[in-house]
């Protein structure tokens, strides 16, 4: 398959860098100058991935993310000089999946391009298969449900909307029920590199996705903390 991948940078040379980079790589590349021209591109066309800058005039990465957020589940990866934890959880919190620290290598970013390209193709698209009986390949626990054959989950028979991440998350404690993950486990099966200082990252998505599939978030039924230890799915009748 042909991937598109949109670009969003302010400084032109970053731009030019990065569109030799994905061009040499096989990818489609758009171009875009600031967040309101990113968030055009993505309602205009099928963009399969969007590498962000942070800081933009106009609008910036991160309210960019929001609306992009609003119109495509596509892998989001951000692009800032700034590699405080505050500032990675904040991109992470506004819809982004991974974030890259400028300057940053061409072959480590190509690396993480293919692996959310890779995780996004798993999926093909989330909640874009029309509803059918639940297939074997149902996980269920309680009123939750991850159907992996049509790559969808519903809560009490209502869908639940979850990014690439978050649902390859819930698929990997789902097909896994009380078994514990550390967060170092849960990053390097689903993001495909050694874990380093992945704590928050991996924090960040089991937070969104307790928001979507918990009555009260703060006291979960389905996704359980084990404090020092990790992560995992109750398996409820």
């Amino acid at each position: 398959m042909d991937y598109t991948v949109l670009i969003c940078d302010d400084d032109e040379d970053i731009l030019s860098a990065l569109e030799i980079y994905l061009s040499q790589d096989g990818y489609k590349v758009i171009r875009a100058r600031n967040g309101f021209e990113a968030v055009d591109a993505v309602a205009r066309e099928t963009v399969h991935l969007v590498l962000l800058d942070v800081m933009m005039p106009v609008l910036d990465g991160i309210q960019a993310a929001v609306k992009i957020r609003e119109l495509s589940n596509a892998p989001i990866l951000f692009l800032s000089a700034k590699s405080e934890d505050t500032d990675r959880v904040l991109g992470l919190n506004m819809g982004g999946d991974d974030y890259i620290t400028k300057p940053y290598n061409p072959v480590e970013l190509l690396a993480r391009v293919r692996a959310a390209l890779r995780r996004y193709a798993r999926l093909g698209g989330l909640n874009e298969m029309p509803a059918t009986a639940a297939e074997p390949d149902a996980y269920r626990t309680g009123d939750l449900v991850l159907d992996d054959n049509q790559k969808r989950v519903t809560l009490d028979g209502e869908d639940v909307s979850l990014t690439a991440l978050e649902y390859n998350i819930l698929k990997l404690l789902m097909t896994n029920m009380e078994r514990v993950f550390s967060s170092a486990q849960i990053y390097e099966a689903i993001w495909e590199e050694p874990a380093f200082h992945v704590s928050k990252t991996v924090s960040v998505h089991i937070r969104h996705i307790r928001e979507k599939i918990e009555i009260n978030p703060k006291e979960p039924q389905y996704l359980k903390v084990i404090y020092g230890l990790g992560y995992k799915v109750v398996k409820l009748t």
